[in-house]
């Protein structure tokens, strides 16, 4: 069966919105909290930034998600970027800690407001187009390895161009000076990202078309939100197979948290050096997101081996896992055997998470309707966020060695076993559709 021309559009824009958005993120990994620190500012000042960016995130998440379900994917996205836009201009230019504290905040608030809807917009498209019944698999997976391979090359290149502009002895002295001390070489990878995050604002107005809705007043945003978000809670709490995603993305998220806060300081030890052991970051990081994208194009693949989405995830995951507990056993020693072994195993991770993600959404979505999906999608995320928060917080008081990285891998291969008995009390989309109108009818009674 081929996939009609409107499809192949669909897809396409989906992924240039994947990457668009992704790349400024990719390029601010490796200068930001360098580019902090020349501002002056402490290591405690740095973790509050961080602190504002997540909770941040996780306090809107629910909310915009709802937001996105009442008011239309394209005009929530585009209203990401632009915040996005103004939180790398203020990170870049900023040299007080309220105004770097305001950039992490709308950071977070362009992270709610984007966990949802280009995924929602692109899934409401193609059931436009061929039904409920429509493959989603692939097109979710080349989302995810347009993501990963954004993220890897803004990687790459925020570390790359500091050290070139450094390269000319005058050059950032020159540029200082130009600038009254407002543009370091360590803030042009975040000014690169504003321009881009223009570019993805201005994409998604002319390419993510949608159908009209009906007009919406302020009233109706707020009664509509609330709404959403109930119904999407308790559609994770009387369905089962979405109840196991929700889950899923939890124990993924204990699992990046250990990787995220274990694996710079691994590195430093490795090469001796806090400074090498940044660059080793660096590039690891890069091989994570690789390995992510590769998973992701892996997903159909992946799926078509298990039998069944379900069991993609059930493997995927299972993998991951593995690979956690590889890191976990190579912990305490630096051989060089263990060493390969330990670049072996985080690979497998993140090819493992990669790869079970797409199948994982797909269940989702055949179970979601449409007035509550990016609600659905923002749950997830929140499961995430909140489970790696908290995780994070029992890693950072865990001893050295490899307790830390077994809870992330017990996490992760916790959440694989949750999908080795298939539910079958699958629902129709028809039925689910009826539930969510007669619930919403109930509320608002």
């Amino acid at each position: 069966m081929t996939t009609s021309p409107d499809l192949h559009t669909a897809r396409r824009r989906y992924v240039t919105a994947c990457a668009l958005f992704w790349l400024p993120a990719g390029l601010t990994i490796a200068p930001l909290i360098l580019l902090f620190t020349e501002r002056g500012m402490t290591m405690a000042a740095i973790a509050g930034f961080f602190a504002a960016h997540s909770l941040t995130a996780a306090a809107l998440e629910l909310p915009t998600g709802g937001l996105s379900d009442v008011l239309g994917r394209r005009a929530v996205l585009a209203a990401a970027g632009l915040l996005n836009l103004t939180a790398l201009t203020l990170q870049a230019l900023g040299t007080t800690a309220w105004v770097l504290t305001l950039g992490m905040v709308l950071m977070g608030t362009a992270r709610a407001l984007s966990s949802g809807p280009a995924e929602a917009w692109y899934v409401d498209t193609v059931h436009a187009h061929v039904g409920p019944d429509a493959e989603l698999r692939t097109g979710l997976a080349r989302g995810g390895s347009a993501t990963s391979a954004a993220l890897a090359t803004g990687t790459l290149l925020g570390g790359a161009l500091p050290w070139l502009l450094g390269l000319g002895p005058d050059l950032g002295a020159r540029l200082d000076a130009a600038t009254s001390g407002l543009v370091l070489p360590l803030s042009v990878p975040l000014l690169l990202g504003a321009v881009v995050e223009v570019v993805f604002v201005l994409y998604v107005l002319a390419a993510l078309r949608e159908p009209p809705r009906a007009k919406t007043t302020l009233r109706d945003v707020l009664q509509g939100i609330p709404a959403t978000v109930v119904g999407g809670l308790r559609l994770g709490a009387r369905d089962a197979l979405v109840r196991r995603v929700f889950l899923s993305a939890g124990a993924t998220g204990c699992a990046l948290a250990a990787l995220e806060l274990l694996t710079p300081g691994r590195a430093a030890a490795l090469t001796g050096a806090s400074e090498s052991g940044a660059v080793l970051y660096a590039v690891i990081a890069c091989v994570g997101f690789v390995s992510s994208g590769v998973g992701s194009h892996l997903a159909p693949l992946t799926a078509r081996l298990a039998g069944s989405g379900e069991r993609a995830v059930l493997v995927s995951l299972g993998a991951g896992a593995s690979g956690l507990l590889l890191l976990g056993a190579t912990a305490v020693s630096t051989a060089p055997c263990a060493t390969v072994l330990t670049a072996g195993g985080y690979a497998l991770v993140y090819l493992g998470i990669g790869a079970g993600a797409p199948s994982g959404n797909e269940l989702l979505h055949r179970r979601v309707p449409s007035a509550g999906r990016a609600t659905a999608l923002s749950v997830q995320s929140l499961a995430l966020q909140l489970v790696a928060a908290l995780s994070g917080l029992v890693v950072g008081v865990l001893p050295a060695g490899p307790l830390p990285w077994l809870l992330g891998g017990t996490a992760l291969l916790a959440g694989a076993v949750l999908w080795i008995q298939r539910d079958r009390s699958t629902p129709s989309r028809a039925a689910n559709s009826t539930n969510a109108v007669q619930g919403a009818g109930e509320r608002a009674s």
